[in-house]
């Protein structure tokens, strides 16, 4: 935390649109067609350019767009012992309530032979860390402040629950949840150690719980229901992500909540303020929490007491770019709830959340990158301290 950032820091929430190249190798990979080293020798070089275009943009808090990753929790698998990638039609074959699934996937616009989950079949081991050779790699070829995104430890939990393949391991999901924390608290250990001063957990399935009555509807989670009222669930997220960090220090802790990025159809996406999940982020132990404010969809901007805001101020979805002026006007706003060095600004989500759906174009995401950069140099002038 100890790099220096300008006012209104410029970054993006982590994923970048996967090039055609990039995309074969992955299936060829997945496939067993291509040794792992072939595939990361093509990722080093797509991690290259989606730097290259993040600096050119104006970006002063980089992340390597994610390209070594299938979607942005699935890759745990190629990192976890015990875990099965699983495609969402795989998953509609064991899970019991199979009509449920299937009209989860019809109504919200998920194909389900493109999108992957990774389900826990075994005991859980950490083989390898699930993303300091990101870092170090990425460090080696940038001079810029590095954010490093994670996936959840409650995402984790509830993506990886299956009861049907998962309860003869772990009974509950809070037994699976121990493993989880043990897991990632691990990896931010070492991701501080190799000298990351920003780690981003995301966690997108907190708002179902406010937005649902505590009826699951993502397809993001197997089991269909969260098999608690809502409190009862956020009190268990809470728990999950502080064990994860309890006593870290030296690193921006952030937390990425939205509604869903995983079509352009935004009618296919939740909606609804954030005040309902405002006082349990209020009680977890991170340095920012990471917001979706370019839709309307989000609600009116809430102030979260004792946290700094990654302020959305771009919709990755949509192919017009907002005016730097459109995002001056939001970041003003926001000035009523966050002191200036407290707002850092960046879009809604990831440009490609989910390798094979990526939700723009990498000219349309540099587009509006430069768009946001240019909107913090405007609000530099206007509001740096002589």
């Amino acid at each position: 935390m100890n790099q220096s950032l300008p006012l209104f820091p410029v970054t993006t929430v982590g994923s970048w649109p996967r090039s055609p190249d990039l995309l074969r190798a992955l299936r060829a990979k997945q496939r067993g067609d291509i040794s792992e080293s072939e595939f990361q020798g093509v990722a080093d070089a797509e991690v290259i350019e989606s730097v290259r275009m993040q600096e050119e943009a104006g970006v002063d808090i980089v992340t390597d767009g994610e390209q070594r990753r299938d979607n942005f929790y699935s890759f745990v698998t190629d990192k976890l012992a015990g875990t099965k990638l699983m495609t969402l039609a795989e998953m509609l074959d064991v899970v019991e309530d199979k009509a449920g699934f299937e009209k989860i996937l019809q109504t919200l616009d998920v194909p389900a032979s493109s999108l992957k989950n990774p389900t826990c079949v075994g005991k859980l081991a950490r083989h390898s860390s699930l993303a300091v050779d990101e870092f170090r790699f990425l460090k080696d070829h940038t001079d810029k402040p590095i954010k490093v995104p994670l996936p959840g430890p409650y995402l984790l939990t509830r993506a990886m629950w299956v009861p049907e393949v998962t309860a003869d391991i772990y009974p509950t999901k809070e037994d699976l949840g121990e493993e989880v924390v043990a897991i990632l608290r691990d990896e931010v250990l070492e991701l501080a150690s190799a000298g990351a001063t920003f780690i981003q957990f995301d966690e997108p399935v907190l708002t179902e719980l406010v937005f649902t009555q505590g009826q699951t509807r993502t397809f993001m989670c197997a089991a269909l229901a969260a098999r608690r009222d809502p409190a009862e669930e956020l009190e268990f997220a809470v728990s999950l992500v502080n064990r994860v960090v309890e006593g870290i220090e030296g690193v921006r802790i952030g937390l990425h909540v939205c509604r869903g990025n995983w079509s352009q159809d935004e009618s296919t996406l939740l909606r609804g303020s954030y005040h309902p999940l405002k006082p349990y982020l209020e009680r977890m132990k991170v340095t920012q929490c990471v917001l979706e404010y370019a839709t309307p969809r989000a609600g009116d901007l809430l102030g979260i007491e004792g946290k700094e805001i990654g302020l959305g101020v771009v919709n990755p979805r949509t192919m017009e770019v907002e005016t730097p002026e459109e995002i001056v006007a939001k970041v003003e706003e926001a000035l009523d709830c966050y002191p200036a060095e407290a707002i850092f600004l960046n879009p809604d989500c990831g440009f490609g959340t989910f390798a094979s759906r990526p939700m723009n174009s990498p000219g349309i995401a540099f587009e509006k990158l430069r768009s946001i950069s240019e909107a913090a140099e405007m609000l530099r002038v206007r509001y740096s301290v002589s």
